[in-house]
């Protein structure tokens, strides 16, 4: 039974496939921040996205961490 956050986070991403959706695209999203980063000019449509892509990835880690919470607690309860 997974007891820490990691051990979770583990736990969830090999049974549940919200989670590992979740991380999926939050996985891309950064790949796509880093060839964005290696571009040598940006222009302002690459500023929006790299924005956009920030605030998305934000997101993302924040559903995936409601729900290593929620799971934490249902963990707890028992």
């Amino acid at each position: 039974m997974p007891t820490t956050a990691d051990d979770i986070r583990q736990s969830l991403l090999a049974q549940d496939p919200e989670y590992r959706r979740l991380a999926e695209e939050h996985l891309r999203c950064e790949m796509q921040l880093q060839q964005i980063h290696e571009e040598r000019y940006l222009n302002a449509e690459d500023l929006a996205l790299e924005v956009t892509l920030k605030k998305t990835k934000v997101h993302l880690r924040d559903l995936m961490e409601l729900m290593v919470s929620r799971h934490k607690h249902a963990l707890a309860a028992h």
